[in-house]
């Protein structure tokens, strides 16, 4: 029998401009807020902040804006990230890379993105602050296809236990997770959540599950220091397009399930 408690709901924000929509949302609907790069500036009472290895120290939160906060960085996100298959297959950008390591270090039952749309292609500002580096966007060998990096990360969160949805109003997303207004997110049951997870791992198409992680495995691009870049030589582009596209394959077949749908199934 379930206990239907409150789901763990960790928040993961990124840098987009309708991350701004959280500032009054109360700190008690989620276990943690944890804030990708400049994203700790959207709110005083997040978490964690996990920031690329680059991220530049002048922007880093002063000592009075840690209160009891946690900062992590390449040593604690490599680790992660090597669990899930390494950055080649898992798609080198901090959305993704906060997002692993948001799994395996805080396993919440579901992980909340805002801000993580990854489209640029509007007017005015491209992030919350102004006008910012569209990192995702860069020509990186392992990001060739942001949806399909979305749908492998929902696969390995949900064998682990961890729903991911997206909370954004956007009309369009690079993210593949099912979306879900905050207003449902606060009144999540357990039950729910097991019941949505249940229901995408299920809509997920084995074979080319099978399929992908064989060839993850195959090809081998796994480099422990997470430098993808110095081997750059080694990984073959084409080969990472086609595991994308089996990544794509396997989630072809879902059906976003409702919250509604699954109250009513209770």
């Amino acid at each position: 029998m379930v206990n239907d408690a409150s789901p763990r709901v960790t928040l993961l924000l990124g840098s987009a401009p309708d991350v701004m929509r959280c500032v009054a949302w109360p700190k008690h609907t989620f276990a943690s807020i944890v804030a990708i790069n400049n994203a700790w500036r959207v709110r005083p009472d997040w978490d964690v902040l996990v920031h690329a290895g680059d991220f530049p120290p002048d922007r880093m939160p002063r000592p009075q804006e840690l209160r009891q906060a946690e900062i992590f960085s390449a040593a604690h996100y490599v680790p992660a990230q090597n669990s899930f298959g390494g950055f080649v297959y898992a798609g080198a950008t901090m959305s993704l890379t906060s997002a692993y390591w948001s799994i395996h270090s805080q396993k919440p039952d579901v992980l909340a993105f805002l801000g993580c749309d990854m489209i640029y292609d509007g007017a005015g500002n491209t992030h919350f602050y102004g006008v910012g580096r569209a990192d995702p966007l860069r020509d990186d060998v392992t990001l060739q296809s942001l949806e399909a990096k979305s749908a492998r990360l929902l696969f390995h969160a949900l064998r682990r236990g961890t729903l991911c949805i997206n909370l954004s109003d956007l009309p369009r997303s690079r993210l593949v997770f099912p979306k879900l207004p905050f207003e449902d997110v606060q009144v999540l049951s357990m039950s729910q959540v097991l019941a949505l997870q249940a229901e995408l791992y299920a809509g997920f198409d084995r074979e080319a599950v099978e399929a992908a992680e064989a060839m993850e495995r195959e090809f081998g691009y796994f480099y422990e220091d997470g430098m993808y870049w110095k081997h750059l030589g080694e990984i073959d582009r084409a080969k990472l397009a086609g595991i994308d596209r089996l990544w794509m394959a396997a989630f072809a077949g879902q059906a976003m399930p409702a919250v509604a749908e699954c109250s009513a199934a209770e």
